[in-house]
């Protein structure tokens, strides 16, 4: 499935100013995550359940990847669940396409940098 897209919706407040509940991404499946990425993974204690987080570093268990909204209500990353194991992470995002006053292309490994439209 490498290098597929999928489109995801973003429910929850974790990565505002970032991202925003409602906010639609396109994600880029079985592509090389990067520092600084923001990424779709499967949560490590509900397979089901997929998050949308920024990978910060590489451990020996995988990636840690963290909420950039710290306080948002029930917000869950690697604080909680330590690091999640590279075949859980679904692929990286690479454009927030909806809203469209909103539409932005997300730069690979750029700790976050985005070239807003």
């Amino acid at each position: 499935m490498a290098g597929r897209l999928m489109a995801v919706a973003v429910a929850g407040e974790s990565m505002t100013p970032a991202l925003r509940p409602g906010d639609w991404l396109l994600v880029r499946r079985g592509t090389r995550v990067a520092e600084g990425d923001v990424v779709v993974a499967r949560h490590p204690g509900r397979a089901e359940q997929l998050i949308v987080k920024r990978a910060t570093r590489r451990t020996d268990g995988g990636w840690w990847l963290e909420s950039d909204n710290q306080g948002a209500s029930g917000r869950q990353d690697s604080w909680d669940f330590d690091a999640v194991p590279e075949n859980l992470i679904v692929g990286r995002v690479v454009a927030r396409y909806w809203p469209l006053s909103r539409l932005a292309i997300f730069i690979p490994g750029r700790a976050g940098r985005r070239a807003d439209h």
